[in-house]
Formats: structure tokens, sequence, C-alpha cells
């Protein structure tokens, strides 16, 4: 595969610069995958030769692309925005409309649906699965949670840098308390073994990185759900364990959606929103639930809201309503099948 010089330094200050505003990790890996995706369908131009005409061009040749949702080209065009404010100092790309999504109602799972859905999963899978529907998080969330964001003594577990960058405390499900602390007991003699072999090291947030770097090799440090196999961080070298990949929580998360028999479009991020909607049915404050879920502004909580009150039982149809009239039955008109 041929290398582009240019490019590849772009991308280096575009990390740089997302470092340093204190992006978070996942952003990070976005606002890159989008920019080194638009610098190769533009030819891989010089930065200095960039221009509102490279972004309309490739904007418009995603939203031709049927499987590219109006949510998807939105994130292009902020890691767009970025790249032209931020790093290139440009306002070339002020004028980019944002495409207009969908407004849908979120799946939801009843709560005998979720647990049948749990019910076919097992080990790491099954605990993370059962932390999103128990919390609120999103699968990203609970794939970065360290050791120390479990406080058993508590009961809860601080969310690290959600959506947003906001730190926030959700419940430790008391169900889930023995299995969380079988998982740090089986983190702690792995990461003992890793210790032993030279590795064992954790990235850290930058100021503590700077200030701390033996922090890295602490249990406290180290992913409440590690990969399998150790690599080294691209950052700082050394050799450690980066956190599950949601994907593998994904295709388990989507398999035992078929197997439980649940016959609606379900995913990890279904679990999130069958919470929220549960929070609400057992008669939660909605701001309540807006802390639980982080979100900055309550109207994004009150899709779940419109759920929980239209499609519950104190909704009533008008063909429930007690009539004098006799019911019609197949078979007792002398006109049926006419």
């Amino acid at each position: 595969m041929p290398r582009y010089p240019q490019t590849e330094r772009l991308l280096t200050d575009v990390r740089r610069v997302l470092r340093t505003r204190g992006y978070s990790v996942r952003t990070e890996q976005t606002y890159l995958r989008w920019i080194a995706r638009f610098m190769g369908r533009s030819g891989h131009p010089h930065p200095s030769n960039l221009s509102k005409e490279h972004v309309e061009a490739f904007l418009s040749g995603l939203a031709n692309e049927a499987r590219v949702s109006p949510k998807t080209r939105n994130q292009a065009a902020s890691a767009l925005a970025f790249l032209y404010k931020e790093v290139l100092d440009s306002d070339a790309v002020g004028f980019v409309k944002r495409a207009r999504g969908r407004s849908r109602v979120p799946t939801v799972l009843s709560h005998q649906e979720a647990h049948a859905v749990l019910a076919e999963l097992s080990g790491r899978k099954y605990l993370v699965a059962a932390l999103l529907y128990g919390t609120g998080m999103r699968v990203s969330e609970a794939l970065s949670l360290r050791v120390k964001d479990v406080d058993f003594e508590l009961a809860r577990i601080v969310v690290r840098e959600g959506k947003g960058g906001k730190d926030r405390v959700v419940m430790l499900p008391a169900t889930l308390a023995s299995d969380l602390a079988r998982q740090v007991r089986q983190v702690k003699d792995q990461h003992e073994q890793d210790r032993a072999r030279g590795g064992g090291w954790a990235p850290l947030p930058g100021a503590l990185a700077r200030k701390k770097p033996d922090e890295a090799l602490t249990l406290a440090w180290q992913y409440l759900f590690p990969a399998r196999k150790s690599t080294r961080d691209p950052v700082t070298k050394h050799p450690g364990r980066s956190p599950l990949h949601p994907s593998a929580v994904q295709r388990a998360v989507r398999a035992a959606v078929r197997r439980a028999g649940v016959l609606k479009p379900a995913s990890c991020h279904t679990f999130r929103h069958s919470f929220a909607t549960q929070m609400l049915r057992d008669g939660y404050d909605i701001r309540v639930v807006q802390e639980l879920l982080g979100h900055r502004d309550v109207r994004t909580t009150m899709i779940y809201l419109h759920v929980a009150d239209q499609a519950g039982p104190s909704v009533r149809s008008p063909l429930d309503r007690e009539v004098s009239v006799r019911r019609r039955l197949p078979g007792l008109d002398s006109d049926e099948g006419a």
C-alpha cells in the first residue's frame, strides 16, 4: 500500500491537537478514521490545497451511499469541521449543513426479553451485557472501566469520560456484585502473570502519565475487561492489555437475541434503551434517569418517557372498552365470506 507523507503528517497533527484538547480515545479514533478516508477520496492533496469543494464532494459521495445513515454523515462532517477549524485554521467548512435524521422510536426489550437474551450469554460477555441493562452504560463505557472504577463498598460504578467527556456515577447492581468481584480476581491473577513477563502496563490519562507513569503498572488502572492478548501501546510502546473489543460483545449479543427467539432488532445499545424505559416505568424521576444516562439535555431523555408512557398499560385501546353490541365472531354472521 503506497505511503502518503503529507497525509501521515496531517493525521499526526490531528492526533496531537485532539489530545491537547482532551478529546476521548474513541473520538480520536473516529476522527482519524474519517479524515484518513477523506484524504484518500480526495487524492491525498497537500493540506494547504484542501478546499470546501473537497468537503462537498466527499459528503455528497457519502449521501449517495445507501448504507450511510444521516447520523454517520454528520459524524464525518464533525470530523472534517474539526480538521479545517482546529488543525488547518480555516473557516472553509462553516457552510456545511448537517443531514436531517429520521425521528425513530428506540427499540426496547421488555424485562422478560432482556433476561431471555442475557440467559443466552456466558462469561465476560454476559457480565458486560448485564451491566448495560443493569446500569444504562454504553458498551464503550463498560469496556473502558478500570478495576478502580468499581466501588464495592459504596455499591457504585464510576463511568469515566463518557460521551461529552463527562464522568458520572451509576449503581452497582447487587445481583452482579459477586460476578464482578470474581472478574477482578481474574484480572489480578492475569496482571501478576503479565508483570512477571515484563508486561502489565495500562494506558494512563495525559497528566497522570507524565507525573506518575509507574501507576500504569498497578492493578487499579488495569481494564476490568481486558483483551485476551497483550499488545504494545501505540504511544508509549509498553506491553499491556487493551480492553475487550466492542465487536466481540456486539456479535455475542446479536447471536443471543436470535437464540432467545426475540424478533426485535436488538443490539448492545438496546439494553441502554431498555434500562431507561424500565426505570421510568418504575416511577423514577426523569432527572434521575438523565443523570444515570449521562444526557446533557433532559430533552434527550424525554424520548424514553414517551416510550414508557405511550406503550404502557395506562394507555388503553378504544377497542378494549366495554360495549353493549354483540362481538362479531367468524361463522356467526350470515354474510361471512361474502
